[in-house]
């Protein structure tokens, strides 16, 4: 079980504490009095990547004062843009309409991207084309929603390939500033480790409240989903 969780790119600290526990119910009762040990070991093995995995509230949250502000965080080339025209889509299969804010304004064609995949799925974007402040783009944004009347604004905010003080400072300051309820952070799986590392981080810094995971279909096999939720808590909103 160790050997499988490490080649999936599990956290090291996370599968001593996994295995320890499963030794720990395995000495137990639960594997004596059953009639097929073999099994049972898979059955507490399987007991307790469930607890991890499903801990916390996995639901979406709504304000009771609409729109419901998200904040979607990450770094570059995690799939940050594309998502947050998934979740519009998402929201709207469900009857709720969305308006996605385009406040990446770091990397170039970001802006144009939201604009293209806003067209395809039929939601509307907000943008600024002569704008440099991603503070100002993203509370003009969900002021848009406001006006607009619609229950959700999706804001889109930039990223880079490594966190740096710059990026974190920007980050705090639109969440400061659209005070959204729920701070998503995407999270390319494939990254396995480093992706850890980031969560951890963005999450001292930010408080997010869920993580989006792109890219599981890859060959990381979910070791970053289970080493993620086993270090920071946070619960798996969507993959």
């Amino acid at each position: 079980v160790r050997l499988a969780l490490l080649e999936a790119d599990v956290n090291f600290k996370v599968v001593r504490e996994f295995i320890k526990r499963i030794q720990e119910r395995s000495i137990g009762q639960d594997v004596f009095q059953s009639l097929t040990p073999g099994q049972q070991v898979v059955k507490i093995v399987h007991d307790e990547l469930t607890e991890i995995l499903t801990a916390d509230d996995h639901t979406l949250n709504s304000s009771t004062k609409p729109p419901t502000v998200i904040m979607l965080v990450g770094l570059q080339g995690s799939g940050k843009t594309t998502t947050v025209a998934k979740l519009a889509h998402h929201l709207g299969q469900g009857g709720y309409r969305a308006l996605m804010v385009a406040a990446d304004l770091r990397r170039p064609a970001a802006v144009d991207q939201l604009v293209t995949l806003g067209t395809q799925i039929s939601v509307p974007v907000y943008q600024e084309t002569d704008s440099s402040n991603t503070v100002q783009v993203a509370k003009n944004g969900v002021d848009e929603a406001v006006s607009l009347g619609l229950p959700f604004a999706i804001v889109d905010t930039g990223g880079r390939i490594q966190i740096d003080e710059e990026l974190m400072g920007e980050l705090q300051e639109v969440k400061q500033a659209i005070d959204p309820t729920e701070v998503l952070m995407v999270v390319d799986a494939m990254t396995g480790q480093e992706a850890v590392t980031a969560a951890v981080e963005f999450h001292q810094r930010l408080d997010l409240t869920g993580l989006v995971l792109t890219k599981l279909d890859g060959d990381a096999r979910g070791g970053a989903a289970l080493s993620i939720t086993a270090e920071t808590s946070i619960p798996i909103k969507f993959i």
